[in-house]
């Protein structure tokens, strides 16, 4: 998963982000647009604990949504259930996918 080194936030990479769920933007509040507040929840975040959901492409242009980490490993949780049983590489040997691997990162990192 990449990170960006100055704002120490994890991006999620956008076959990962599927997984996820991201909410629409229409039933999002401005806070959560901007990335102030965890678009699957009410919690404020900041730099240090924000996980990066990527650029997307709203309505009035880019926003940036981010979430908490423990919403973040909940979604993540759900995604490795939905993923891993009809993915080949997940069946054979999940540390070899991926997916797998970042979605299974995500969860650790939401119970720190």
């Amino acid at each position: 998963m990449p990170r960006d080194a100055a704002t120490r936030v994890e991006t999620v990479p956008p076959n990962v982000l599927a997984l996820l769920g991201l909410p629409q933007f229409g039933d999002l509040t401005a806070d959560q647009v901007r990335g102030a507040v965890c678009v699957w929840g009410s919690e404020g975040l900041t730099a240090e604990r924000a996980v990066d959901l990527g650029e997307q492409d709203g309505p009035d242009g880019r926003w940036w949504p981010r979430g908490c980490p423990a919403c973040t490993a909940s979604r993540a949780h759900r995604g490795l259930f939905e993923h891993a049983p009809s993915c080949e590489q997940c069946v054979d040997s999940g540390e070899r996918c991926e997916i797998n691997r970042v979605l299974y990162r995500l969860v650790r990192a939401g119970h720190r």
